[in-house]
Order: C-alpha cells, then structure tokens, then sequence
C-alpha cells in the first residue's frame, strides 16, 4: 500500500513570534493549511514562507469553525490539528509517519500535551494527564462546540500514541494575563448568548467560591504542589481566570 499523506491544519492570531518553531517542527507534512484570524503582525508572511496554504477567517472566538474550515481546504488522507503554540516532538513526528505508512484501521490518534509553563515542562496539576485526539482522517473527523472549546466528533477506534506534542502556550505571566483577558471575554460573552442573565446571587457564588474549588483541585487534588511554586502559580492563575470570566459575566446583569 502506498503512504498514505498528511495535512497540518494550523489555526493562528498574531503568532509571528510562535509560529516558524511550529512549522519547522511539522514541514515534513505534505501539505500545511493555516486558517489566520486576522493577523495583524507577521503570522501571514512567515506561514507564506514556508509553503503553507493560507486561509483568513475572522473566528468571533468560535475555534471549531476555524478547524472545520481547515478540515474544507486541507486534502491529505490524515490531519494533524495543532496550535500555532505546539511543537511535533521528534518522537512524535516517527509515530505520525508509522501511521502513514500502516495503513490503519483506526480513525484517529490521541496523545499527551506537554505543557512548557515559564521555562518549566509541568508534570502535574492536570497539565500532563489528558489525551488529545489530533491526528484523524480527514473524511471522518468534525468539530462541534461553540466558542473556544471546540470537541472533535470522530465515528471509529481511536488509538493512543505513547509520544507527546510540546505546548508552549506563554513566555511569561504578563502573556498569560492577555491571553486569558482574551478567552474570558470571549467566554463571557457566549454565556450570556447561550443562558441569557444569570441570577445574581448564583454568580456572585460562582466567583467566591469556585475558584477556591479550582485551586484545590489543581494543586492538591492533581498534585500540583509536587511541580514546586510552578505548580502553586498555575493552580492561582487558573483559580484567577476563573473568577475573572465570571466578573465579566457580572457587569451586565
């Protein structure tokens, strides 16, 4: 049986500072496809650069139409979805090509993300115990979700690949701030699309107490504590994003 090929669908927003380690990690792939938010930066010119296919959508924070208009203009047997924060491990990379090569009878691939937090790769926490199914064929794969937590619906065996893809979603807090200011915004605004006004008093609730529950889980429950004061950071700043989407979803009531 011949090779079967690949498609690299990248989704992008002013990456011009991430995405060539992205691209160089992934440009044995047969073809790249990125689907651009708008960039206002170099993202476009670098993507341009290395070959790839170039798409510009304006997402409104909705990421499952961005990968599903990837999945529309990509033509490989397979697709690779990533970040333009991700880097294809080596091992990962030899895992990907063993697929390509067995003719498989799996419909997708899940594997681990290593996530690099301030010059740290996290251990615990829950930053290291979910799979992700990236690699599916491209007929049979679709995203649903609406806003930024898409969820792929994949009809068949779904297998896992022991190698991981790197995340380097940040290189410091004050990027991690405007990140989350970003994702919060937007995660408060579909709320309010989706339920309307929520009850004051269960609000107020949720921003008192469910980012001390959050707290608890990612750095006692998930042993966060064992990455030293990185995991005491990251259980903090994801307690922190919490309430700060719920303080957004307040200012309209």
């Amino acid at each position: 049986m011949p090779k079967e090929t690949l498609s690299a669908v990248i989704i992008t927003r002013n990456e011009e500072e991430k995405i060539a380690r992205c691209l160089e990690s992934v440009k044995w792939a047969d073809e790249l496809v990125i689907i651009d938010d708008l960039s206002e930066d170099r993202t476009l010119e670098i993507c341009q650069g290395y070959g790839a296919k170039v798409i510009s959508h304006k997402s409104c924070g909705n990421f499952d139409q961005q990968r599903n208009i990837g999945i529309d203009n990509a033509t490989g047997d397979w697709i690779l979805q990533m970040d333009a924060d991700e880097i294809v491990s080596e091992r990962l990379k030899q895992a990907i090509q063993k697929v390509l090569t067995d003719n498989s009878d799996c419909v997708g691939y899940k594997f681990k993300r290593r996530n690099y937090f301030l010059g740290h790769f996290m251990q615990y926490g829950g930053c290291y115990d979910c799979y992700y199914t990236k690699l599916f064929r491209r007929n049979l794969g679709r995203y649903i979700g609406h806003g930024i937590h898409e969820i792929l619906q994949l009809d068949g065996k779904v297998e896992e690949i022991d190698a991981d893809i790197e995340h380097y979603p940040f290189n410091s807090i004050t990027q991690f701030v405007q990140r989350q200011n970003y994702y919060t915004s937007v995660e408060a605004m579909l709320m309010r699309e989706d339920k309307g006004k929520v009850d004051e008093k269960i609000l107020r609730q949720q921003m008192i107490t469910r980012p001390f529950r959050l707290f608890w889980k990612h750095y006692v429950k998930k042993k966060g504590y064992k990455d030293a004061r990185f995991g005491l950071l990251f259980a903090v700043l994801n307690a922190w994003k919490h309430f700060c989407k719920k303080n957004q979803s307040s200012r309209n009531l």
